[in-house]
């Protein structure tokens, strides 16, 4: 017996400390078995480790390969750096691992830019203080309304073409304001000044050529930069808008009015010449009556006489019976109950 332990003891020495499952045997003295080989393991780690650097490869290509394209959008294909086209909304394909590029551009959407007050309504006097053709100081706050109309210029003709804009407004805002008075500029000439200002600002747009186009410019508000003037330029536009007002109600009132009195007046004209034409048939009726009655007259004036005398009483008595009585030779006439003619 302590020759075996011995024996084992030499042996745990020089393993160098392994661990080692000791089956004491007598076919062995105790000696440990020889472990297995590891190699369908390592082939097992091996074939694992492919799978997923293609899993990886796959994922990445198909990532890559295909791209989105909202409704208000249009992308812009870069191959190799190289604007190659643009696609409309949907879905698309393209060539993956960075050959080519895509980027999106709101296209649709009507964009505003704000000049002289901030979107949380603050004012920027550096903006909106300007001087008006007649030397005095206003404050005029503007907005411009732009879309994109070009999204590869919007993309590589300029960095940022939208402050090129706002700059180009202010400009232009600036010169045309200078050109009005202070009268003009806070009451009676907003839509002029507007429309100068948009001409012009489309005008310098065309010679930039940045992809952009303005769709509207409009002053948001306009007041003098002390509280008394601004208070007697609020009370002139006040009133000019109640005289405005005054001569739209005279122009409703006056197109109510004119077509009924042109009716009226038509009927009336109409009437009159209807009454003309009657007066003078009637009277073109009488004169050949008459001149029909004086030629019977001229040939038998006494028989003619008669007649006439018997219509006229008829004409004057309806209700009277006429007998004509022929005897005693019948020279005399009588009316009865009237006493005869004389």
């Amino acid at each position: 017996m302590l020759h075996i332990h011995h024996r084992a003891l030499i042996y745990i020495i020089a393993s160098k400390g392994k661990k080692m499952n000791t089956k004491f045997t007598s076919g062995n003295f105790g000696f440990p078995k020889d472990p297995p080989t590891a190699g369908p393991d390592k082939k097992k780690i091996k074939t694992i480790a492919v799978i997923v650097v293609i899993a990886i490869f796959a994922f990445i290509l198909v990532s890559t390969s295909w791209y989105t394209v909202n409704d208000n959008q249009q992308a812009v294909i870069t191959t190799f750096g190289k604007v190659t086209g643009t696609s409309d909304a949907g879905i698309h394909f393209m060539i993956p691992f960075g050959i080519q590029q895509v980027e999106t551009v709101d296209v649709y959407n009507i964009q505003k830019i704000e000049i002289g007050y901030s979107s949380d309504g603050q004012s920027i006097e550096s903006e909106s203080k300007m001087i008006t053709g007649d030397f005095n100081i206003v404050n005029v706050d503007f907005f411009v309304e732009y879309k994109i109309s070009d999204p590869i210029k919007y993309l590589y003709s300029s960095q940022k073409p939208a402050l090129i804009l706002k700059s180009l407004a202010q400009s232009q805002i600036r010169n045309v304001i200078g050109s009005f008075d202070v009268d003009s500029v806070l009451t009676n000439e907003k839509t002029e000044i507007q429309m100068q200002i948009k001409e012009l600002i489309i005008n310098e747009l065309s010679e930039y050529d940045i992809g952009l186009s303005l769709i509207t410019v409009m002053i948001q508000d306009a007041e003098p930069p002390t509280q008394n003037v601004n208070e007697a330029f609020k009370n002139v536009e006040t009133a000019r808008q109640g005289m405005e007002t005054a001569i739209n109600d005279a122009n409703a009132y006056k197109n109510k009015m004119l077509p009924e009195a042109e009716a009226t007046a038509d009927q009336l004209i109409q009437n009159a010449e209807y009454l003309k034409k009657n007066r003078i048939n009637e009277a073109v009726k009488q004169v050949a009556m008459f001149e029909a009655m004086y030629s019977e007259y001229a040939l038998n004036a006494s028989i003619t006489k008669s007649r006439m005398y018997f219509e006229a009483i008829e004409s004057v008595l309806p209700g009277v019976k006429l007998i004509i009585d022929t005897e005693k030779g019948g020279d005399i006439n009588k009316l009865l109950p009237v006493e005869p003619l004389s």
